[in-house]
Parts: structure tokens; sequence; C-alpha cells
């Protein structure tokens, strides 16, 4: 069998180069015989070439969709913060013009979280310490109304406890006679103006502002309405039920009070 193959191999040689043409006619005879092969070589190779190449247009393709794709999210989510953004700015501005500016050193801060069970107790805002907020600040929205007091501060947060929360303290009077109480939530819906002496007068329609007495909280921040007047439990004082005109659960922004200009 070797030797077979060792003489169609010098066979084959030989047709090869062919010297002098002698083998010309056995050339012709094995090209007509290898044309088809060939062809049909140079046309699987050929249609190999042009599948490698529409394969690779289709990756390219894909490609170049989704950098569009990713683009196109991009520039909507670009889009949107710049909504957000300015609807925040015009939302500051129309605040800022009904705040007291000429009295206080205000940073304007964003709420960034409720309480939960919405009682009303709290909010997070979204600036902290690196502002110069501290904690005890008295926190108002528009109109210079107090809705509560930071109880807490971080790096780029704070906490705010509002005026309805049960632990909530604050001392307040009532500018058209001078009464005096403390100021407490009840049960994260209302403000009760507590400890003021039977002997004051308090009225229905009174005003209530802070007092500015014994606290970083200074005087005259806008407290509420009274509501209604009744005797204390013990009935050694009054109290008066305070009405906020904040809708605390509305409000977007509110300004820390860092202190008086």
């Amino acid at each position: 069998m070797f030797k077979v193959l060792v003489i169609l191999a010098i066979f084959g040689l030989l047709v090869f180069l062919n010297p002098r043409g002698l083998f010309n006619p056995l050339a012709s005879v094995f090209g007509k015989i290898a044309y088809p092969f060939k062809k049909f070589s140079y046309s699987v190779s050929y249609g190999t070439r042009d599948a490698g190449e529409f394969l690779f247009s289709i990756g390219q393709l894909k490609e170049e969709n989704r950098r569009i794709i990713g683009e196109n999210q991009r520039l909507l989510s670009e889009n949107a913060r710049l909504h957000d953004m300015e609807r925040e700015n015009a939302y500051l501005r129309e605040q800022v013009g009904l705040l007291p500016r000429e009295k206080f050193d205000l940073e304007a801060a964003f709420v960034v979280a409720r309480d939960p069970q919405g009682l009303g107790n709290w909010l997070e805002i979204g600036k902290g310490s690196e502002h110069g907020i501290r904690e005890g600040a008295a926190v108002i929205i528009s109109d210079g109304i107090m809705i509560g007091r930071v109880q807490q501060t971080f790096s780029d947060r704070s906490m705010v406890m509002l005026l309805t929360n049960p632990k909530s303290a604050i001392n307040i009077m009532v500018p058209k006679s001078g009464a005096r109480g403390i100021a407490n939530g009840e049960y994260g819906l209302d403000i009760i103006a507590d400890s003021i002496l039977q002997t004051d007068s308090v009225s229905v329609g009174d005003e209530i502002v802070t007092s500015g007495i014994g606290s970083d909280v200074p005087r005259g921040l806008f407290i509420g309405t009274v509501q209604e007047v009744r005797p204390s439990d013990d009935h050694l004082f009054q109290q008066a039920v305070v009405a906020s005109p904040a809708d605390v659960s509305d409000s977007e922004a509110v300004f820390v009070v860092k202190g008086m200009k």
C-alpha cells in the first residue's frame, strides 16, 4: 500500500511539474476532473466569507443599537433631572419670597423622608452639619411658620421633630395678651399650648408664636391660631388647641433657622 501511495505521489508531482509538456494531455484531463471540485470549494469559501461579513455586520449593528439605546436613556434621565431641578428651583424661589429673610440666616433643604406611619412625628431633610445645621434649630416654611426643630444631625442629613410629635416642647406666647405656655404635640396630629396660667387671657382666634425663651428657637415664629380653650387635666392651667396653617405632608422643602441676622 505504501508503494502505491509513493508511486501516485511521484506521478502526481510529474503531472504538476509537467517537464517539457509531456503530461499536457493528462494535466488537461485532471484539470477537467478537478474543476467541479475547485468551483465548489471556491463557492463554499466565498459563501463562508460573505456569511462571516454578514454576521460581523449584524454584531456591529447590535452594538450600535445598544449604544444608541444607552445614549437615549441617558438623555431622558438627564432631561428628567433638569426638569426636576427647574421645578425645585421655582418652588424655592416662590417660598423664599414669603420668608422673613431679612431677620434670619436660613438654610433651604428638601424633604427626603417622612414618618412612614403618617403620624406627623418627624421629617428627614437632605442637609446636615456640613451645611451649618445644628441640633435644636427651628425649622420653618413660608411666611415664617414653624413646623418643628432639628432633633439629630448627620454630615449630609438631619432629622426634624415636628411640633405635633408628643415629645416636642416649645416655649410659646400669645402676643395679644402676653400669656405664655409650652406647646406640645398630641398624638402626632394636634398642637396643644399647655401650662397657660388661669389668670392669663387666651381666646379662640388668638395667634400663638414662639417666645424665644430657653432654646435656640428665636422669638416671633408663627405656630398657629387658637381653635379651642379648655382647662388642663388638673384644672390648674389652661390649654389651647392650636391649628397650624402649614400642611407639612405637602411640603417639599423647609428652611432651617441657623441664626439671626
